[in-house]
């Protein structure tokens, strides 16, 4: 029977399966069940439509179990506390089977409410419309399930006839998901998401319901100002106790950064199925492929190992730039380097100060300014400058690029320390000089060129303090944001810059810490063996 004929089945047809069917007591109807066993039970009478275990009964591996019985705990009058739980796995652990199995639970099983609105989202439509079809395809080999469901093939929307509640399969494209009332939401693959559009529409929807239930089931996300990645901080601050939210629940199976990433002990870590409904063999297959090809061995990270690493091979390990996160501490007085990457007039600058301690530790603190509507930039860029823009970590500098504004905080840096000196790049630097003489600000302005030859220095030198943990950034997330976009290009005698068009993301600050390097431990003292200074 094809999925669209059971699914224009006559109401005839379905009103005399259901009278059949009654009085029937399903497996999730036993009283003696807690609210997350009769949500088990009801996937376990689910039937297995596809893979090498075709035909046979759902049966949850003990992290599926685990993860429904956190989500889906009780309080007082049976209430659910938890409002979103995220579940982050490698590829290929039965993420979508399980959303569709709970998806259905809410549509017409053991959650189902009168009227109730079910959602799953992704961020296109060949996306949308796989758990719609996984949904379908379980429905399909459950008789009960069958008469009463109502499934309209080409909107993707199911129809529960005997309580109206309804399920949508929805992606990013949607025109509108303003209106929407849902009672569950469920997210797949939000780490592939470009945009937060649709994840803020469905979860700020969700208030007019009594007991929602919004769950994102997903690898990670490669970046970290990437919405899967916001949820997964948050939700390892909850589990160290750090925020208390019994309302947001996370299970993260991943791979520690520093595990070696070609052996099977490694892979179970991110992959609980692994030798299960999830092939070893294939998993081996794909670790062989990325340890002869270097370039797919960031996917295998990101995707396999469930690690928060960019596809793309980037200049700066994000292990050894965080390893330098400790709070930067400038005594008033200091001596001090800075360096501009000024932006064109609608782009950002950046401006970044350094100071060297004692202890040969390089203290940095970087100045951002973004000009034009902070908000627009945000939904356009996909980029949360709004957030950084409220928390001070970027200032908004009007509708376009406006040097008086970073003269002024030059001098007023130059105020609370002395600058040595100020490293740039000779692009509108003029107007820069013009609004600094109109304020008497006397720092000292030495140009540094943006080609290989002034920059494959200034790069050696940041890397090499980086990895030897002589830097102090704060986690700046802008200036971490950019140190992670970051790429190299060489030219044939092997020098290296930073490249800002095959970058994915801004580079400004990075930039800007690499030329304060240059000036401060280079041009400063022109004589210096650099090698010796940070060996």
């Amino acid at each position: 029977m094809s999925l669209e004929s059971w699914a224009v089945a006559s109401l005839k047809d379905r009103q005399r399966v259901l009278k059949r069917l009654e009085g029937v007591i399903w497996p999730w109807d036993d009283p003696k069940l807690s609210r997350s066993g009769r949500v088990c039970a009801f996937l376990e009478s689910l039937t297995i439509s596809s893979g090498k275990l075709v035909g046979s009964k759902l049966k949850l591996r003990d992290f599926q179990r685990k993860f429904i019985e956190d989500t889906y705990r009780t309080v007082e009058d049976n209430r659910r506390p938890v409002r979103m739980a995220v579940l982050s796995v490698g590829r290929k652990n039965g993420k979508t089977q399980l959303a569709a199995g709970l998806a259905l639970a809410h549509l017409v099983g053991p959650e189902v409410e009168p009227r109730g609105e079910v959602y799953s989202c992704a961020n296109d439509r060949a996306q949308a419309g796989k758990i719609f079809s996984e949904m379908c395809a379980l429905i399909k080999n459950h008789e009960y399930l069958r008469a009463r469901c109502n499934v309209l093939m080409h909107s993707k929307t199911i129809i529960d006839l005997e309580t109206d509640s309804v399920y949508v399969a929805l992606s990013r494209e949607a025109k509108t998901k303003m209106g929407l009332s849902p009672s569950m939401v469920v997210y797949d693959e939000l780490g592939s998401a470009d945009g937060r559009e649709l994840f803020d529409a469905m979860n700020t929807a969700m208030g007019s319901r009594v007991n929602p239930l919004m769950l994102v089931i997903s690898t990670q996300a490669a970046e970290d100002i990437a919405p899967m990645s916001q949820l997964v901080d948050y939700g390892l601050r909850v589990k160290a106790r750090e925020i208390t939210d019994p309302s947001f629940h996370l299970m993260l199976h991943t791979a520690p950064i520093d595990d070696d990433p070609w052996i099977e002990k490694t892979w179970r870590k991110a992959n609980p199925a692994l030798d299960d409904f999830r092939s070893l063999d294939d998993v081996e297959r794909q670790a062989q492929q990325a340890q002869k090809l270097p370039t797919l061995e960031n996917a295998f990270r990101n995707l396999i190992l469930n690690q928060r690493v960019a596809a793309e091979v980037r200049f700066m390990e994000r292990a050894a730039w965080k390893a330098c996160g400790g709070k930067p501490e400038i005594p008033d007085g200091a001596k001090v380097y800075c360096a501009l990457d000024l932006g064109a007039t609608r782009d950002m600058s950046a401006l970044v100060l350094i100071y060297k301690d004692y202890d040969q530790i390089f203290h940095v603190r970087p100045y951002y300014w973004l000009p034009g509507d902070v908000r627009a930039r945000t939904d356009n860029d996909r980029v949360p400058y709004d957030t950084w823009q409220r928390q001070g970590y970027l200032t908004s500098a009007g509708e376009s690029t406006d040097p008086a504004m970073i003269a002024r905080k030059i001098a007023e840096l130059n105020g609370k320390y002395r600058i040595l000196g100020l490293a740039f790049d000779r692009w509108r630097i003029a107007d820069l000089k013009r609004e600094m003489n109109a304020i008497s600000c006397p720092v000292q302005l030495i140009e540094h060129g943006q080609g290989y030859r002034d920059m494959s220095p200034a790069v050696d030198i940041l890397e090499r303090l980086v990895v030897q943990k002589r830097i102090r950034h704060g986690n700046h997330p802008v200036l971490q944001w950019n140190a992670y976009n970051a790429v190299v290009v060489k030219d044939p005698a092997g020098s290296r810059k930073l490249d800002k068009s095959r970058s994915v993301g801004k580079i400004d600050g990075l930039v800007a810490l690499a030329m304060a390097f240059s000036l401060a431990l280079l041009k400063a003292e022109p004589d210096i063996d650099i090698n010796a200074l940070i060996a």
